[in-house]
């Protein structure tokens, strides 16, 4: 009885687990991708992922199904989740999809700061206000997520005690962002004013 390439050890217990593997990493990645796209609000390329992802999570688990016996498949099918969510999480780094809103607070003025920021064409918002060892600075921004490794950056530079923390923003309508606007006029009315 003459055996076909399905039939080996190599392919059973090689190259299945590693079809099995890289379908749960394709799989598991586009989930991910597709939950930061849900929350983003996008309701045309969230449901399309979901298409995909289910395909080929059907055809890791049918694969499983059909070689229950095989110990390495489930190995692959666990390793393969893994990595998924690793490369989704990765790839949705790069990706830096989306507006994130930044909060800073400084103890001291804040000026040589929101005039780096405003230099670099950021648009603030900023309030004094009482914290409780005197008068404080806040400064408000919305950012594209691109953006959060130079804001971070001007901060340390310019007021490296500023307390801050960035959070998502779900949806952003109008706003200054670099490369539209380096210095607005409302800006250089309010730096007068000081």
């Amino acid at each position: 009885m003459e055996t076909t390439f399905i039939d080996t050890g190599l392919f059973t217990f090689v190259i299945l687990p590693l079809l099995i593997f890289t379908a749960r990493i394709m799989d598991v990645t586009i989930g991910t991708l597709r939950i930061v796209f849900i929350s983003k609000g996008h309701k045309v390329i969230a449901p399309l992922l979901g298409f995909f992802e289910v395909l080929i999570w059907i055809f890791a688990i049918g694969k499983i199904m059909q070689n229950l016996e095989n110990v390495a498949c489930y190995f692959a099918y666990a390793g393969g989740f893994a990595m998924g969510n690793y490369v989704g999480l990765r790839l949705e780094e790069k990706l830096a999809i989306g507006f994130e809103v930044v909060r800073i607070i400084t103890k001291k003025g804040a000026y040589k700061l929101i005039d780096a920021l405003h230099t670099e064409g950021f648009g603030t918002t900023t309030v004094e206000a009482k914290g409780k060892s005197g008068i404080v600075h806040l400064v408000f921004m919305i950012i594209k997520r691109s953006n959060i490794k130079n804001i971070v950056s001007i901060i340390n530079q310019h007021n490296p005690n500023a307390f801050y923390t960035i959070e998502d923003a779900r949806t952003v309508h109008s706003g200054i962002f670099p490369m539209q606007v380096k210095k607005t006029t409302q800006y250089r009315r309010w730096r007068r004013g000081k």
